[in-house]
């Protein structure tokens, strides 16, 4: 009796060690892939810096941050974030992801940002930074240029002090011009602009010479701001990248837009926006999607 019940714990206890090693734990049957699927070089963690861009804004239909749809560390099937590109060649990063962009936030905001990512010990770190710059009020509360570059320098500054092996990733601000140009003769977009935006969008269908010239004015802010970033970008060593531009060139027309403020990308927006900063990132290869 004891050798034929001790004969049939063990069959138990070897049935059970089968079925563990047949699961991954999501019912699929099959077990994630080996770490040595993993392409080498890639980070293992991620944080985002920046404003209500990259917090998914609207995303959602809702005037809320919708991190799930943000193009940097967005985890939404929607979207192909630069998070999920590197997820299907490095299952290392599984929600190793820190979004911490903030809807408003400034260039003064990115020492709070970058400090919260040097908490997080992160690999990576994607910036995107400038618009409430611009926004912020009317042309004569627009943050300088100067200035602009000191907030930029002292939050990369913190990155480079506090993770010094990191990568960071650093992203043009959008044409925020071209936003106008396709919107100010949509009636829908012209009711959402009421509040948003005065130094581009204050009176949107007016083509007085002093709005014309306020536009003008706003379009060179933006311009300047990009040129620092680039040259910020630089200065912070081979480390750092610089997406040449990329996302400034995307063409947002009303179909990238959200329909709640017709101001930031909706899920399509986020989409264009991750394209051109996995592209931007260096860190796509034959492992990753053809895209």
């Amino acid at each position: 009796m004891a050798r034929r019940g001790t004969a049939a714990v063990t069959a138990v206890l070897a049935a059970f060690a089968l079925a563990c090693e047949g699961s991954d734990g999501g019912g699929g049957g099959r077990p994630d892939p080996p770490p040595a699927t993993s392409r080498p070089g890639l980070p293992g963690s991620i944080a985002a810096l920046g404003d209500s861009i990259t917090t998914g804004f609207g995303s959602c239909l809702i005037l809320a941050a919708c991190q799930r749809n943000s193009w940097s560390t967005g985890d939404s099937s929607r979207v192909d974030s630069v998070y999920r590109q590197i997820l299907e060649v490095n299952p290392a990063i599984r929600r190793e992801t820190h979004n911490e962009a903030a809807n408003g936030a400034r260039a003064s905001a990115l020492t709070g940002q970058a400090n919260a990512a040097v908490r997080a010990k992160v690999d990576y770190v994607t910036v995107l930074i400038g618009a409430n710059d611009a926004c912020r009020g009317g042309i004569e509360d627009m943050t300088g240029v100067q200035a602009f570059r000191k907030d930029v320098d002292r939050g990369l500054a913190a990155v480079k002090k506090g993770l010094p092996k990191a990568k960071v990733l650093v992203m043009s601000i959008p044409n925020l011009y071209r936003v106008w140009e396709v919107g100010h003769s949509d009636a829908r977009a012209v009711r959402a602009w009421r509040r948003i935006c005065p130094a581009l969008l204050a009176n949107p269908t007016s083509t007085e010479p002093a709005d014309r010239t306020r536009r003008s004015t706003f379009r060179a802010r933006i311009d300047a701001y990009n040129e620092q970033l680039a040259a910020a970008c630089k200065a912070y060593g081979s480390r750092c990248r610089y997406d040449g531009g990329a996302a400034h060139r995307v063409r947002f027309g009303l179909d990238l837009l959200n329909q709640v403020d017709y101001f930031h990308p909706n899920v399509a927006g986020q989409n264009e926006l991750a394209k051109v900063a996995w592209r931007a990132s260096g860190l796509s290869g034959p492992a990753a999607r053809a895209r």
